[in-house]
């Protein structure tokens, strides 16, 4: 199942210089559960010093019990070596969440809700090393998704109005339902933001790329969890929902699991991307 290949060639990329001070960021894919939580505990120390890693996002909007962020979870993820956790539709499942996002600014909600939502939906980050600071992004799409919120392109252009001055390195989570609307978004954005990476379907898609100015994209960088799942959830009530159309409780999977990310390798001085890889890890899931 290997997965790990990078279609992206530095010195192919016109107008790009290969430069030595450069920045490696890791995006994990939609954490699901117990069992997602656990493949990162797993995987990411080891990747962090595999890869050299400066900086780890990971999308935690369903790390507690497969629908939601606590804090206990969001602990659990920043001990393991995640630097800033994104969210989307299931942000606020979790009651204490509406109070956990007024106080750690580490964890995003989409910027696209109504200002008067608890939370942040943007961040800036030193990086070590003297490589500057980097910017995430989260915002969330209009077609198929509920609740509705503001445009997102609009929403982008207000955020990097605020953010282009303190750094060009920009990460962009967009959590959204459908293909086309994400590829129009990372065109949008092509040549202002480092890298827009899709979320929300669980499914990580075979289309990395580097856009033509410059942005790093993928319409879905999967998610962390389950194999033997429906996008993390176990397989049986599932089903039974689909067949009888009443209403079954979800539950997470367990058992064999994998990492879903991407690795992003940027210039610190221009923001620009210079190469975006699809990683998958597995784990045989430990013990329950």
């Amino acid at each position: 199942m290997a997965q790990n290949f990078d279609r992206t060639n530095l010195s192919d990329r016109k107008g790009f210089s290969c430069v030595a001070e450069t920045v490696r960021i890791l995006f994990v894919g939609d954490v699901v559960g117990r069992t997602g939580r656990r493949t990162v505990k797993e995987w990411l120390p080891v990747l962090r010093k595999e890869l050299a890693l400066d900086f780890v996002i990971a999308n935690g909007e369903n790390a507690a019990g497969g629908m939601g962020i606590t804090e206990a979870t969001a602990k659990e993820l920043f001990e393991a070596g995640v630097d800033c956790l994104t969210t989307g539709n299931h942000v606020w499942q979790q009651k204490e969440a509406l109070q956990l996002l007024t106080r750690e600014n580490r964890i995003l909600r989409p910027a696209n809700f109504p200002p008067d939502a608890p939370g942040c939906g943007w961040f800036v980050a030193p990086l070590k090393g003297g490589k500057g600071h980097i910017a995430v992004i989260n915002l969330m799409g209009q077609v198929f998704m509920k609740p509705i919120l503001d445009c997102p392109f609009r929403t982008l252009d207000a955020v990097l109005e605020q953010l282009h001055p303190k750094t060009p390195l920009i990460i962009v989570d967009f959590h959204a339902e459908a293909t086309s609307e994400k590829q129009a978004f990372a065109f949008y954005a092509d040549g202002r933001v480092t890298a827009v990476i899709g979320t929300h379907t669980h499914v990580q898609t075979a289309d990395e790329r580097l856009l033509p100015s410059g942005t790093a994209f993928i319409t879905d960088v999967g998610m962390t969890g389950a194999i033997h799942s429906v996008i993390g959830m176990r397989v049986n009530e599932v089903l039974y929902h689909f067949t009888t159309k009443l209403p079954s409780r979800f539950e997470v999977a367990s058992g064999r699991a994998w990492l879903c990310a991407v690795l992003i390798e940027a210039d610190a001085e221009t923001g620009k991307a210079l190469s975006i890889q699809r990683l998958i890890k597995e784990s045989d899931g430990g013990k329950e």
